[in-house]
């Protein structure tokens, strides 16, 4: 029985090993092509590591790379801390409070979801220009922290995974408001957060059109800002290139890595309601 049982496991086995393969070729492939010298990508696929990495990496490093190195953690973590912070407060009330007007704020804000980042962009330029920040790393924090999605996802979780009667617990035994939520609701919403933590800090990292707008310093470019910048005197060095994209996924492969589970608890936990 054992062995018709492993036997039947096979071809789902051989179908996810394949999957696998598709999906981790294109990163395998990128990492590749960072260790061979930039003319000798036209001359076909490179399936096996070259000699030109240590000279890659000196070019990375010479365009300041560290620093919008730590631009980018800078601007993903205050973003996404910040607007895990908004969306768990939101969310929280959006959930378990009772005031006038609250169905058509909602819907407002699930509203906002259909309207494209690029249409609100002119007016936030406008408005970053208007007190200062503009050319700052300022805007790029704040532009993701009032997030409809995460706003909609934490009241959708905390409205089918907190009891009423944990809040009431609390009220009785004298907690304040903010007591409430700090002590008694973010341990019960803990999924929901790593995952949307993960979200924001993918979103913020990969974020390419704000700061194209709002940054012309050099000093305060981030990581996909900076991979414009990597070439030679007389050439475009589009392996080097290829190297920083490589290593601009490191953190990600890290918290993906040690988040996976919670984000796919997180998931499945938000989209059932009741």
């Amino acid at each position: 029985m054992r062995k018709t049982s492993w036997i039947r496991k096979i071809p789902m086995c051989l179908f996810m090993l394949v999957l696998s393969v598709c999906a981790l070729l294109p990163f395998y492939m990128m990492i590749i092509m960072g260790t061979h010298y930039s003319e000798d990508l036209y001359t076909g696929v490179k399936l096996f590591f070259g000699k030109y990495f240590v000279q890659n990496f000196h070019a990375v490093m010479r365009q300041n790379f560290l620093l919008y190195y730590a631009n980018s953690l800078i601007v993903a973590c205050c973003n996404t801390i910040g607007g895990l912070l908004v969306s768990a407060l939101a969310g929280y009330a959006f959930a378990k409070y009772d005031f006038k007007g609250k169905k058509l704020l909602f819907a407002v804000v699930v509203a906002t979801l259909a309207i494209p980042q690029q249409l609100g962009l002119v007016g936030f330029v406008m408005e970053m220009r208007w007190i200062g920040m503009n050319n700052t790393l300022f805007p790029l924090i704040v532009s993701g922290m009032a997030n409809a999605f995460g706003v909609f996802w934490m009241r959708q979780f905390i409205e089918s995974s907190v009891p009423d009667e944990i809040i009431e617990s609390g009220r009785v035994d004298g907690c304040k408001e903010f007591g409430i939520f700090f002590r008694l609701i973010m341990p019960i919403i803990k999924p929901a957060l790593i995952t949307i933590f993960l979200l924001f800090f993918l979103w913020s990292w990969n974020n390419y059109m704000t700061p194209l707008v709002m940054i012309s310093d050099q000093k305060y470019y981030t990581i996909p800002l900076s991979i414009a910048l990597i070439s030679s005197e007389y050439r475009t060095d589009y392996a080097a290139r290829i190297l920083a994209l490589s290593m601009g996924t490191i953190p990600i492969l890290i918290l993906f890595a040690f988040g996976s589970k919670h984000l796919i608890r997180g998931l499945v936990a938000g989209s059932v309601k009741g």
